[in-house]
């Protein structure tokens, strides 16, 4: 995957996948584009409107000309609540569709999205496809009532089965695979990352993740190992994959799956 140095923006780059995939990045020699709530290139709040068009301007201005090759969306909330559905779906969505200009001036653009092991378990249906219909505020609605009936794990599992479809729609789309972008996705199980620290490190709820997301291969993940899969989908050589999700879940998908148990929790 060397060669001349590419431009490439990360989201959540503060943190997490986010910092291993730009360190990752950085190392082969790329340039990279940080953008994150703070200390990074751009500073920007994902989950509002406002902040999501500071990002996409904020990217421009830096790019110039220039092409952008590649978008990497790592940003994301994993405590259950409202804000999800705007992080993790709309601060995705509509970032990808705001920098598709910059990306169509490429030879080989790629967006690598992050989508996660709960996007196969239980959600809201309505939820969902208020996500696709592009109406946040019935979203957020919706993801109030979850919180309210008590059913709050669903709506990150919601906001991540929205994107699995998202990307299917956009990635044969002729904005997308007509422009020449492939666009595709890394749905991680357990990450060792700041995010999930505080579920491991509790016994009780490592047991449940445990048992709802059992990872045969190697067991929880470094965020190395999804930062890998990531720089594949950006690479030139990744010419014909469109709208894939990939789980990089140590065999937690497949396992659950030939079993008929639904996982839970990145």
């Amino acid at each position: 995957m060397s060669g001349p140095q590419r431009t490439v923006v990360v989201t959540g780059a503060a943190s997490g996948i986010g910092a291993t995939t730009a360190s990752l990045l950085r190392s082969r020699g790329d340039r990279v584009i940080g953008v994150d709530l703070r200390d990074v290139d751009v500073c920007a709040d994902l989950s509002t409107a406002a902040g999501r068009s500071a990002a996409v301007a904020g990217v421009a201005e830096l790019v110039g000309p220039d092409a952008l090759d590649g978008l990497v969306t790592c940003a994301g909330l994993s405590r259950a609540g409202a804000p999800q559905v705007s992080v993790n779906y709309f601060g995705t969505v509509d970032l990808v569709l705001g920098l598709q200009p910059l990306l169509a001036r490429s030879a080989a653009p790629r967006v690598a999205l992050v989508s996660s092991i709960s996007s196969t378990q239980p959600h809201d249906p309505a939820l969902v496809e208020a996500c696709l219909a592009g109406t946040e505020a019935t979203a957020l609605e919706l993801a109030e009532a979850a919180v309210a009936d008590g059913r709050p794990h669903e709506i990150y599992a919601s906001t991540k089965a929205a994107l699995n479809r998202w990307l299917r729609r956009a990635a044969v789309s002729p904005e997308f695979a007509g422009a020449g972008i492939a666009v595709n996705a890394v749905a991680p199980g357990v990450v060792l990352t700041p995010m999930t620290e505080e579920l491991v490190s509790n016994p009780q709820w490592k047991s449940v993740m445990d048992a709802a997301v059992p990872m045969p291969l190697n067991g929880y993940a470094p965020p190395e190992a999804i930062a890998h899969a990531l720089l594949w989908l950006l690479a030139p050589e990744n010419t014909h994959m469109a709208g894939q999700v990939v789980f990089v879940d140590g065999g937690a998908e497949a396992l659950t799956v030939a079993v008929g148990v639904s996982p839970a929790g990145r």
